[in-house]
């Protein structure tokens, strides 16, 4: 692929600017950095790395991520009163593809004053697979709640709660009390406000919320609030794989 048409699929810009900062020498390319001022130079996209005014970028045919959402952010690319969970990423990846429907999309959505994993992807199948109601990917929610838990709200969380939007019941897939106050609750559906909802059908409030899992990828301590890292090839496969109704 020409090095143009690299730097524009992952973002850098339209084909002119892309073919500008090339021209101008800010682009250097592979392990040792050499520069490249000739926008038709062809490389193999595959294992490229490269640099772009001093930002090293790996490329990525498709972007698959995970994310850290941290409170106080809308998962939109037009917000209303909460700043976009899309500025807590770089630019390049907010702008791949070009196009009206450029950059990543959310795998779904977290409220703003829910916190957590958040996927985020340019890959429509992906996106389709994991959010769709035929498949069944389970979600961990931890909760705090307001009201000491009790062995009949957890009964009725996994029997079904019946919400005012639709008459059958939704169930928890498993929810367990980790404490007085806090309910672990793992569920395969995507409602609106689900997991708060629930909780209120139970006579329970919840206080925070947080997504602590998506199929078998689990937020671990190693990525902070805020923070964002691009999925192995291994974890995308696995959540695609989970992703199947058996």
């Amino acid at each position: 692929m020409q090095l143009q048409d690299i730097l524009f699929s992952q973002g850098f810009g339209t084909r002119r600017i892309c073919s500008g900062l090339i021209q101008q020498g800010l682009v250097l390319v592979g392990e040792d950095a050499a520069p490249c001022t000739d926008p038709a130079a062809a490389f193999a996209e595959e294992g490229l790395v490269f640099r772009v005014q001093g930002e090293l970028w790996h490329y990525h045919a498709m972007a698959y991520l995970m994310l850290n959402k941290p409170a106080g952010f809308e998962c939109s690319q037009k917000p209303s009163t909460y700043p976009s969970v899309y500025t807590l990423l770089p630019g390049p990846l907010r702008m791949r593809g070009g196009g009206a429907a450029a950059g990543v999309q959310a795998v779904g959505r977290l409220d703003q004053d829910t916190t957590g994993l958040l996927l985020l992807s340019d890959d429509g199948k992906f996106i389709h697979r994991m959010t769709s109601p035929r498949h069944h990917v389970p979600k961990v929610y931890e909760a705090q709640v307001k009201h000491p838990l009790d062995e009949r709200q957890l009964k009725r969380l996994l029997d079904g709660v019946v919400l005012d939007d639709d008459p059958r019941p939704v169930r928890a897939q498993a929810c367990s009390a980790m404490n007085e106050h806090h309910l672990r609750l793992t569920l395969t559906e995507g409602k609106y406000h689900q997991v708060k909802r629930m909780v209120a059908a139970v006579g329970n409030r919840v206080e925070s919320l947080h997504r602590s899992e998506i199929g078998n990828l689990v937020l671990g301590p190693e990525l902070s609030e805020g923070r964002w890292r691009w999925l192995t090839s291994d974890e995308v496969l696995a959540l695609t794989q989970k992703a199947v109704k058996p």
